[in-house]
């Protein structure tokens, strides 16, 4: 009885230890998010320094990123249109299962415009820009580095 106890108290352990071995390597483990393309045709890419050239002439800077996000800070003076995003994190996304209020935008579809999300990994602003430039803008500017850029420089939020 003794020698069944003891295979038993090792076996348990020896499947603790593999459990906790799986659960390390899971948690240790990095999440990989797919970063959107660095180019996309139609757009023309901005960094921090251009997209304040362009705040400075009155171009609107449009968050892409979800209310609550926006909410908790943002570039100074740019205006919440979040990107309702249930499609794929890629270039190839189904953009009917998603959802974007174009009619927040400017009317002037020949104006420039800004829009930004939360850098590479967030695709909000890529897709908002590609649901624009279909809907007929000619000048949007991605700010593809988006607001952990913008706020790492120390620039101007709210």
């Amino acid at each position: 009885m003794h020698t069944l106890a003891a295979q038993l108290h090792k076996t348990r352990l020896h499947a603790c230890a593999g459990a906790a071995a799986v659960l390390a390597l899971l948690c240790a483990a990095p999440a990989h998010a797919t970063p959107t393309p660095a180019k996309l045709d139609g757009v023309t890419v901005v960094t921090a320094a251009q997209v304040q050239q362009m705040m400075a002439k009155g171009v609107p800077v449009i968050d892409t990123r979800v209310a609550a996000e926006y909410a908790e800070k943002t570039i100074k003076g740019a205006i919440s249109v979040p990107y309702k995003e249930k499609s794929a994190k890629a270039a190839d996304f189904d953009r009917k299962l998603d959802s974007f209020d174009l009619s927040k935008l400017p009317a002037d579809k020949s104006a420039p415009l800004v829009l930004f999300c939360n850098s590479g990994e967030c695709w909000k602003s890529y897709k908002a820009s590609i649901v624009a430039r279909d809907a007929g803008y000619k000048q949007i500017q991605w700010y593809r580095e988006g607001f952990p850029d913008w706020s790492a420089k120390g620039l101007p939020t709210q």
